[in-house]
């Protein structure tokens, strides 16, 4: 996830800064001391969560906000403040803060507040990533023939990984078995598959082993993130279609449910990835659905 920070204390920001880099939150990409200075920084960078202090110079904290709405910023709000004012919290919240991390600024609470704010993230990411799908699906419909590609698009959009570094990676792995006319089993190794693909773009052999080994970790972060938009879902609903579908298909349903419980108990996103069978599978319903 990526942060802006807006605290007229230098204090309090490199604090958050040093909370969010040590416990690996994600990227701060910028900081303010107050919200004039801050909204174009913002409006330019769009970061995911803008931490923001309530009682501030120049600009106060739900007066900064209002400005970043009327400009149409759609990223999320974390207020920092000591005040306790039940009328003041109330209109933060009415202003669209998710969330408050109280002065004096406590590690544990940082750090606790934002694996949850990351969770709400990705679960909307899953959702709106399935509304695409869905209407995706109703124009692809209405075309006389798919292409492989749109085909794996449409998979890999279902469990909201589309626009993840790794799946252009998936994508080109499954057309070369598609062109190359592989039987379903047993495939070619998945390291011989990296090379291929290596060597579209790369010629020596150190930098095919390079680019074979970034390959082997793009596909592998990103599905990880399948596995974990998946759970996601299946915490808000178990009989979804896509979970219903993709979770004991794709994946071991163990694993799966491992990470939900993960993820409810304590917020870590930690699971084994079976890349082998990822890319059989998904090959495997490309065959079907091209017959």
């Amino acid at each position: 996830m990526r942060y802006f920070i807006i605290d007229d204390d230098r204090a309090s920001r490199m604090m958050l800064i040093h909370i969010i880099n040590e416990s690996m939150l994600g990227t701060v990409i910028g900081e303010a001391s107050h919200g004039e200075e801050a909204i174009p920084q913002i409006l330019m960078t769009q970061p995911d969560f803008v931490l923001i202090d309530l009682l501030m110079p120049h600009l106060d904290g739900i007066s900064t906000i209002e400005r970043l709405h009327e400009h149409r910023f759609q990223g999320s709000f974390i207020m920092i403040s000591q005040v306790v004012n039940k009328e003041m919290v109330a209109e933060a919240y009415e202003k669209g803060v998710e969330f408050f991390i109280h002065k004096p600024i406590n590690k544990v609470e940082v750090q606790t507040i934002l694996r949850k704010t990351e969770e709400q993230q990705r679960l909307k990411n899953s959702i709106q990533a399935i509304r695409q799908s869905l209407t995706s699906f109703e124009v692809t419909q209405k075309q006389t023939k798919k292409t492989v590609r749109d085909h794996i698009q449409l998979i890999l959009n279902d469990m909201g990984i589309v626009g993840e570094v790794g799946s252009e990676d998936i994508t080109k792995i499954v057309e070369l078995l598609i062109s190359e006319k592989h039987h379903l089993a047993p495939l070619p190794p998945l390291k011989e598959l990296y090379e291929q693909l290596a060597m579209i773009t790369k010629s020596t052999p150190d930098d095919i082993a390079k680019e074979s080994k970034a390959i082997e970790q793009r596909i592998r972060r990103t599905i990880l993130a399948a596995m974990i938009n998946l759970a996601n879902l299946g915490i808000v609903d178990y009989t979804n279609s896509e979970f219903e579908y993709y979770a004991p298909r794709y994946f071991d349903l163990t694993d799966i449910r491992q990470l939900m419980h993960q993820i409810e108990l304590s917020g870590e996103r930690k699971a084994k990835v079976n890349i082998k069978k990822f890319i059989q599978v998904i090959y495997s319903d490309i065959l079907q659905r091209l017959d």
